[in-house]
């Protein structure tokens, strides 16, 4: 064989054996979709290269893209949806967000790596984790931290956050020997720690601002307790010379060793040990005179220079006051930038001239300081939601005729002293009103109780904005509940579009799309919808005068643990009627049967369907059940349809609204809200 035959059959040789390789990665699977649509949104990152780089013949059970430059936001639901991903690191980035609750949920997690990065959102879940190593070091998570369910948590660093606090659930960990709270702005005792250090081998605590006294810290490798205000004697089994600086470590055992041989030297050597100890003696008294006149050297230097004093059990820091703390006690305005980019101003000079006045604590003694301290000086990691757009209220105010304008203004999470959680929503003031008048109205609203009513807790009024301090709700708003379940829910595909047709014209398959059996069973959409009437009929007929809500939109409904209703922002923006709360809760009730947005061409889309006797064509594919259901359904929609008739008088009360809802499912009082799953 020439030469050149065989030099074209070695290369035909090579190629073959590179085919496989290529065509190893298949793109169609299940796996390699999921990991597709979760970093569908990032940027300076193919994940489609990546994954032909990869071999994904067989289901994804390691990610490891530390340091790949990734940008953005993930969507973390798909990554839980990778049933056999056990590790995944992702340090070392620029991600952004917020990772939703069910992504804790995923039992196939051992191993997670998301520090580096600027992330935030609530840690934990209802569900027990299987995660063993969890670093979440250098992000923005705050006082969302709930570890209850991290019962087989080994490795846990959570350093160079703004936690504040020690996260809930830390003492169940009953697995835990490496824990790293370093840097996290935490104040308080170590009690939370006292009950797990049986099983630590590495603690740091370092540089937060934890005061009280040191409880028993025994049979640690590894500690540091430096940079803190703590308090206490050499009680808890450590030589004390292991505290001389900022990081300790275990003594070696051979000292340990060369001192017992010391101790029988004695015995045979008495005398000549006699003399030794005296010039022991001498020598450190001599030694202890020239460290007393070197430390008070280096007082004066450090007192000199403005510094801190450290002796060998805590380390004080006090120089440098929080960030926080500073931006406060400047001169206002205070400028705060939201999640979309726009930015609102408190017009105070003094951050501690605008009090906080709460309506259940009269005593408690808050200022505007103290809610920028809560909140990260209002940081967007703070941030639970944002008022509408100028769009978006234009065309609320077109769907309701004009009838009122929307609230505006973000929402942040905050906790306050007392453990006390609050959700604080910042929105303008009245432009007409003095301050004394819209004192005396946020004092009637917070007489209003009511258990589907979200009662105002506090206020503050920093110039032109108003802060009301509500109860946090932990399942949010309603709008987000229906509308929203990529960033919410496992299993679900893009619903973005029409939940009846999709872009194509054709009718979905609800088989296809799955969601939690709670946003899909009618018995919750309708205790959701009993409970809204009921708090609205409240504020309608529960006093001596009709209390107008105003802008009753789903946003404005909040959701607690159980999904009972909660009416929010009542009365203390805009204006409008009673029949004009009729209409809003009429908008509601449809977008709860449909999954649509609600709009004024969706209210005329239902409203004739229901007119020609063809209300099922409007029902929400994903509500579940038989036929009962989708007649109960119907009857619920002609509700709607009256509650949104075009002229005020001719549309329902609601006390008669409630009675309506009544008659449509009247066993809901003796059955479970949450169905199963199917």
């Amino acid at each position: 064989m020439n030469r050149p035959s065989v030099f074209f059959l070695l290369l035909l040789i090579s190629l073959l054996s590179f085919l496989p390789a290529c065509s190893s990665c298949d793109l169609s699977s299940s796996d390699a979709q999921l990991f597709l649509k979760a970093f569908n949104s990032v940027t300076d990152f193919n994940a489609s290269e990546y994954l032909e780089r990869t071999d994904c013949s067989s289901p994804i059970n390691e990610i490891r893209l530390s340091s790949f430059n990734i940008s953005g936001a993930i969507s973390w639901i798909f990554l839980s949806n990778l049933t056999h991903l056990q590790r995944l690191d992702l340090s070392k980035n620029s991600l952004e967000g917020s990772i939703p609750s069910p992504f804790w949920s995923s039992q196939s997690f051992l191993d997670v790596d998301l520090s580096s990065n600027s992330l935030g959102g609530t840690v934990g879940s209802k569900s027990a984790s299987n995660i063993r190593s969890l670093n979440l070091s250098n992000n923005r998570f705050t006082n969302s931290v709930r570890l209850t369910g991290f019962t087989n948590l080994e490795v846990l660093d959570l350093s160079k956050n703004d936690l504040k606090s020690f996260p809930s659930g830390l003492e169940n960990l009953d697995r835990l020997h490496h824990l790293d709270l370093s840097s996290c702005n935490i104040s308080g005792d170590l009690k939370p720690i006292s009950k797990i250090v049986h099983s630590l081998k590495y603690l740091d605590v370092s540089d937060n601002l934890l005061s009280g006294s040191l409880p028993p810290l025994t049979g640690l490798d590894y500690l540091n307790i430096s940079f803190n205000n703590l308090t206490g004697n050499n009680g808890f089994g450590y030589d004390r010379k292991r505290f001389g600086s900022s990081k300790t470590h275990s003594s070696s055992p051979k000292k340990h060793g060369t001192a017992k041989a010391r101790t029988n030297g004695y015995h045979k050597r008495r005398r000549k040990h006699v003399v030794a100890l005296a010039c022991g003696v001498s020598a450190a008294l001599v030694l202890l005179l020239a460290v007393a006149v070197l430390g008070i050297v280096v007082m004066c230097v450090r007192r000199r220079r403005r510094k801190n004093s450290m002796n060998w059990m805590v380390t004080r820091k006090l120089a440098a006051a929080p960030s926080w703390r500073t931006a406060a006690e400047r001169s206002g305005p205070f400028t705060f930038e939201t999640d979309s980019g726009e930015t609102w101003v408190a017009d105070v000079k003094d951050a501690r001239s605008a009090a906080v006045v709460m309506f259940e604590k009269p005593l408690m003694s808050l200022t505007f300081s103290d809610l920028m301290t809560a909140t990260s000086e209002f940081g967007r990691e703070s941030q639970l939601a944002e008022g509408t757009s100028a769009a978006e209220e234009r065309r609320q105010r077109r769907r309701r005729g004009g009838e009122h304008r929307r609230s505006r203004g973000p929402v942040y999470r905050a906790v306050l002293p007392g453990d006390i959680h609050v959700a604080i929503k910042v929105v303008d003031s009245a432009v007409e009103a003095e301050e004394e008048e819209e004192v005396a109205a946020l004092e009637e609203l917070a007489k209003l109780r009511h258990p589907n009513l979200l009662p105002l807790l506090g206020y503050c009024i920093a110039g032109k904005k108003k802060l009301l301090l509500y109860e946090y709700m932990e399942k949010g708003d309603l709008h987000r509940w229906i509308h929203e379940p990529l960033e919410l829910e496992p299993h679900v595909d893009d619903w973005s579009f029409d939940t009846w047709e999709n872009q194509n014209g054709s009718t979905l398959d609800p088989s296809t799309h799955t969601a939690r059996p709670e946003r899909m069973g009618w018995p919750t959409r309708h205790g959701i919808a009993l409970g809204t009437a009921r708090g609205l009929a409240f504020l309608h007929h529960g006093g001596s005068r009709p209390v107008v809500h105003g802008h009753l939109v789903p946003s404005n409904v909040l959701l607690a643990e159980d999904f009972e209703a909660r009416i929010a922002d009542f009365g203390s923006v805009g204006s409008g009627t009673v029949e004009s709360d009729v209409h809003g809760y009429g908008v509601i009730l449809m977008e709860l049967l449909t999954g649509r947005a609600g709009s004024e061409e969706m209210v005329g889309w239902v409203r004739g369907l229901v007119k020609e006797g063809k209300g099922l064509r409007a029902l929400d594919q994903r509500l579940r059940g038989g036929d009962e259901w989708v007649s109960e359904m119907i009857e619920a929609l002609r509700v709607g349809y009256l509650c949104t008739a075009e002229l005020p008088d001719k549309r329902p009360t609601m006390k008669q609204v409630v009675g309506l809802l009544k008659d449509v499912r009247p066993h809901t009082v003796s059955e479970v809200v949450v169905p199963p799953p199917s």
